[in-house]
């Protein structure tokens, strides 16, 4: 089957309500007529017109605005053939009449326009409601990945799935490379690879039916947060049609938002993690350099003085105490060299006015003394003390102690904050050792 008679087929399932719907209009009106004629040799022709608003309602609530207009005009017209003097002609002889068929006509045109307008609402709402359906069960699923390919592979199944057409992801600007496919096989022409390296290097879309690069079979959309984009997803039918419209344009939009928060919780998560390895590296290396400088150091000096005392004494041979002491010098100079790579080696106490932070030894002394801090109190002047002086955001604070996951929770740095001051400052009331900079973070006066 060509994409004319794919087309042609395509109108044709969406001519199909409509014309049941006017049908539908149609016969409603039809029925209330032939009750109207049942009823009118016995009660008269007054009552017959209460019987056409409750059709003119039914075709709004039911078949839509357009059907219920259409039977507002076949209402009147009915009602001027049927029960209008004279009869089964549409001419009017009696002033009364004219009024009662111009004001039902009248109050069936209102009536199905108040009557569409609910059924657009309720149908508005009935598709907000779906979409944001749609939108939740994505974040849901993606939540539960852990990792940037299980949540690229589950994107493009989803999108997939609700769009009813293929689906790919791609990364990287200069050279475009697939990353992930639903189904499992795409065949990417240099055409759609070109038009996926202008989304990721514009963020805009491109490809089929959107007016850059119209020659490519796939249309792309990007996957962006707040500092780049980060990806372009690729749909594409079988059949040579666009695979979104442009009424799913915000939903896809919406669902494409997800993908980047969650690609960018997964980088951030991986962050920490490496974040976290790397401290616990240096933390590692420094003790062990620690343990060099208080273990064997001082076994080396004791080595050279006995070697010096054995060259002074003359009870040894020269040459033998001569290569020892020479070979343990030699043992010192490299591990001073050793000591001075170790990151705490060039970390003096941070003094701020009578408090000293002593990061090698994890100490805090006020005046001399002391001062006992919880962990996160702790970890938190310590971030402070490593940069004394500049401006710590509360985002920055909030990463580095309590993790990426709770970098919005400022009141957790508040609380450490103000325990800090309560032990630090000579004044809570009046810091001057953490000084608030408003709105954006805090910093440690070493002035």
């Amino acid at each position: 089957m060509n994409s004319s008679a794919i087309s042609v087929d395509g109108a044709r399932r969406a001519m199909a309500p409509d014309v049941l719907a006017y049908a539908a209009a149609v016969l409603m009106i039809a029925a209330a007529t032939a009750l109207g004629l049942l009823i009118a040799p016995r009660w008269g022709t007054a009552p017959v017109v209460l019987l056409y608003l409750p059709a003119v309602l039914a075709a709004a609530i039911y078949c839509g605005l357009w059907p219920s207009l259409v039977a507002a005009v076949g209402s009147a017209l009915a009602y001027n053939y049927f029960f209008t003097a004279p009869y089964r002609t549409f001419l009017i002889h009696s002033p009364e009449d004219i009024v009662t068929v111009a004001m039902l006509f009248l109050v069936a045109v209102v009536t199905s326009r108040l009557a569409g307008s609910l059924r657009e609402q309720a149908q508005l709402a009935a598709a907000h409601a779906e979409r944001n359906a749609t939108i939740a069960g994505l974040a849901r699923r993606l939540l539960s990945c852990t990792s940037e390919d299980g949540i690229v592979g589950l994107a493009v199944k989803d999108l997939s799935r609700l769009f009813d057409c293929n689906a790919v992801l791609l990364t990287g600007r200069d050279k475009p490379r697939l990353v992930a496919s639903a189904p499992a096989k795409a065949d990417l022409a240099p055409s759609d690879f070109a038009a996926a390296a202008m989304t990721l290097n514009t963020g805009k879309p491109a490809g089929r039916g959107v007016r850059r690069v119209d020659m490519a079979e796939w249309q792309f959309h990007p996957v962006e947060s707040d500092q780049a984009v980060m990806a372009a997803v690729g749909l594409s039918r079988d059949d040579g049609m666009p695979a979104v419209e442009r009424d799913q344009l915000p939903l896809l939009r919406n669902l494409l938002d997800q993908v980047a928060l969650a690609l960018e919780r997964a980088r951030l998560e991986r962050d920490a993690r490496e974040f976290v390895a790397v401290r616990e590296h240096d933390r590692l290396r420094s003790a062990l350099l620690a343990s060099i400088g208080q273990d064997i150091k001082p076994r080396l000096t004791a080595i050279i003085a006995a070697a010096r005392a054995l060259r002074r004494a003359g009870a040894a041979d020269k040459a033998q105490v001569s290569t020892v002491a020479a070979e343990a010098n030699r043992l010192d100079r490299y591990i001073d060299n050793l000591l001075d790579l170790s990151p705490a080696s060039d970390q003096e106490p941070v003094e701020a006015g009578r408090v000293k932070i002593d990061l090698y030894r994890r100490s805090v002394q006020r005046d001399g003394a002391d001062v006992h801090l919880t962990p996160k109190e702790y970890a938190v002047l310590a971030e402070l003390a490593k940069q004394a002086g500049r401006v710590l955001t509360h985002a920055q604070l909030l990463r580095a102690v309590w993790g990426p996951a709770q970098q919005d929770q400022i009141d957790y740095l508040r609380v450490a904050i103000r325990a800090l001051r309560q032990k630090l400052e000579p004044d809570p009331a009046h810091p001057a050792l953490i000084v608030n900079e408003p709105a954006v973070g805090y910093r440690l006066a070493t002035a």
